[in-house]
């Protein structure tokens, strides 16, 4: 064993400081959260009117009580069609995430049909796609609650339709894969929604207010001149007799629940699991909530990532690769929940050594079928000649080429800074992780907006120079606070997170138990064996 000794003192000004500043970005966080959570809830007499659960009700009542839920996507949206940090809801119109469901791991989508109805936004689209990814990747079961007005026409793009026709294509490709979807129908969903019960393997449709259709009643008058209600069109009793859309016809929205639970445990999924051994863990000896504590807001602030490992790895024990050697770069071997995985970290910049190593790491534990965590903090691969004779670009590709394809699981959390192409070596967005989740405090993008606003600065008076002119120092000056002001809006991790170029913000403090649920959910999905169809599952 080799157990880290902490130097941490939570008694420290610095320590104080971070913790300060971490919780005020935590707090905005769930600020932010609960202005859908609140404006869903304003509804709630509506849907008591007719009789109907709320969707957070609904999602409550799906998943098993006391069973790990870990949300995907949460802000999405936000700073998207309003961007105004002040009353913008994050979404999508939708709640999505990974729970269980009758004992089973299960992508749960839940449309939000107290915000706008359940309308599609601009990101709705996007965000069902990468829950359909997700499930495909882990081999989850896909489970819809669906009630939505769909697309808002007034708002319509090309891109909305054209985007739209992934999700038919992700239904067909989870049934084809052998992986279950499950639908049920709380209320309508009509015109392309009507494809998700159609594209589904079992659908559940609950009476009165079930209803699926390719055109509701005001449009079908407007196009053909008839005159029917929706349910004679599209209701769910009228599917669960006419033409065999709905295999399952519920009384409610709690029995049309109760029977997708039971579809769940019936499904006999988990049978089709190799079921390894399970292993005893010890929880970190340093408390995870000083993680909060740790990690400055200010990115060009050092501190040390093996602090950081010490509270989320079991035991605090881990084994430093090549401790002496590229050591801005850290490479641990350690567990999490009991399994065995790789961390990359940084404490800086990338230099050639750092990247030399990285990439032997990441090797390795490929060589092993070892998971690998990156906590990205980096401002990027060192530039200069010192840099680029010591063959920074050739070793900075070195990392890329290993991160890129690397079979086994991979899971990236963006920490602090994470620019430029070290954001591409430690495996960010455009690099598939498995699971990409942020910190409140993060930042990236190609780089930070000081930096950016500096070489714009120096290019301006370089050919200010060239042409024998003086520079205004006055417009130098707005040009650099613009371009400052630009990039940092666009790399806030509210603004990208909004923009859905992660799988979700969390607390710092929940690092652990989010990094023990990725690596349990990879693990089953590797031990899963699926029976693949050519086609999918036709309906008849």
């Amino acid at each position: 064993m080799t157990v880290y000794a902490s130097r941490l003192s939570s008694a420290s000004a610095d320590f104080t400081e971070n913790r300060t500043d971490m919780l005020v970005l935590v707090d905005r966080l769930r600020s932010i959260e609960d202005r859908a959570r609140a404006r869903s809830e304003q509804r709630r007499e509506r849907f008591e009117a007719r009789c109907q659960l709320t969707p957070r009700d609904r999602l409550a009542k799906l998943l098993d009580p006391g069973m790990p839920w870990q949300e995907i996507y949460n802000l999405a949206s936000y700073l998207v069609d309003d961007p105004d940090p002040e009353t913008s809801v994050p979404g999508a119109s939708m709640i999505t995430g990974i729970g269980f469901v009758g004992g089973v791991r299960s992508l749960v989508v839940v449309d939000d049909s107290g915000i706008n109805a359940g309308a599609v936004t601009t990101k709705s689209v996007e965000k069902a796609l990468g829950c359909l990814k997700i499930a495909q990747r882990q081999k989850l079961p896909f489970i819809h609650l669906v009630e939505s007005a769909g697309a808002n026409l007034m708002d319509y793009t090309v891109e909305l339709w054209a985007h739209g026709g992934g999700m038919f294509q992700g239904l067909a490709k989870l049934s084809a894969m052998g992986i279950p979807v499950i639908t049920v129908l709380h209320g309508p969903s009509t015109a392309g929604g009507a494809y998700q019960p159609g594209l589904s393997d079992y659908v559940i449709g609950v009476r009165k207010n079930g209803m699926a259709a390719l055109a509701g009643a005001a449009l079908v008058r407007a196009a053909t001149g008839e005159i029917a209600t929706d349910a004679e069109l599209g209701g769910a009793e009228m599917h669960a007799t006419t033409t065999g859309l709905v295999e399952y016809l519920a009384d409610d929205d709690a029995h049309g629940i109760e029977m997708a639970r039971d579809l769940m445990t019936r499904l006999g999924w988990n049978r089709a699991m190799k079921r390894s051994a399970s292993t005893s863990f010890n929880e970190p000896l340093y408390d995870p909530d000083e993680i909060a504590g740790i990690v400055p807001v200010n990115y060009r602030k050092p501190y040390e990532m093996r602090e950081l490992a010490a509270r989320l790895v079991d035991g605090s024990d881990f084994t430093d690769f090549k401790s002496r050697y590229g050591v801005s770069t850290t490479c641990l071997q350690a567990r999490i929940h009991g399994h065995n995985c790789g961390i990359i970290g940084n404490n800086g910049p990338i230099d050639p050594d750092g990247a030399t190593k990285a990439a032997h790491f990441i090797q390795l534990c490929d060589q092993s079928d070892i998971p690998l965590i990156f906590l990205s903090n980096t401002t990027g691969y060192m530039v200069g000649s010192e840099y680029e004779h010591a063959g920074m670009i050739k070793h900075g590709a070195k990392m890329i080429q290993a991160v890129t394809n690397v079979s086994v699981p991979k899971i990236a959390l963006y920490i602090g800074a994470s620019f430029g192409a070290g954001n591409y070596g430690m495996c960010g967005y455009a690099y598939e992780p498995d699971f990409l989740f942020t910190w409140p405090n993060a930042l990236t993008g190609v780089m930070g907006g000081e930096q950016a606003a500096t070489t714009m600065d120096q290019v301006a008076r370089a050919g200010a120079a060239r042409r024998g002119i003086d520079v205004a120092e006055d417009k130098l000056k707005a040009q650099r606070d613009r371009i400052t002001k630009h990039f940092d809006i666009q790399s806030d991790a509210f603004y990208t997170s909004g923009r859905m170029l992660d799988m979700g913000m969390i607390d710092p403090r929940d690092t652990r138990r989010v990094l023990a649920f990725a690596l349990d959910t990879t693990a089953e999905a590797r031990a899963r064996d699926l029976r693949p169809n050519s086609f999918g599952v036709a309906r008849m």
